[in-house]
């Protein structure tokens, strides 16, 4: 069976009826977690697998009060879907144009010669 969420409402005035109601559902076989809902703290929240909610709420009618099934619902599994990778995205390269070197100018000063042709 699949895991199911029951919410039960109950005519709870005082804490002393809220413990109660909460020992008696804790107690009861399958269930995984009992929570206080609601404005006045006056629905019971169960979360179990193959927890009766007929037989539930009539244990809670006989041992707590007046009692009021709301809802069954089926808890769905989450399915972490994984995340795609981040696109890495790289910056722009290129090459700096680099400049020629400024032209040479060679200069040669041939030595004086006393020789005069």
């Amino acid at each position: 069976m699949a895991k199911q969420k029951i919410v039960i409402k109950v005519e709870m005035s005082c804490d002393k009826c809220r413990k109660k109601a909460m020992a008696l559902v804790a107690a009861t076989g399958g269930v995984d977690s009992v929570a206080l809902a609601g404005d006045g703290k006056d629905q019971l929240v169960v979360v179990g697998d193959g927890v009766d909610s007929i037989k539930l709420t009539a244990a809670l009618r006989k041992k707590v009060g007046h009692a009021t099934l709301v809802t069954v619902d089926e808890v769905k599994k989450e399915e972490k879907k994984p995340e795609p990778a981040a696109v890495v995205e790289y910056p722009w390269s290129y090459h700096p144009y680099t400049f020629a070197p400024p032209p040479q100018h060679v200069v040669y000063q041939y030595p004086a010669s006393s020789c005069n042709l």
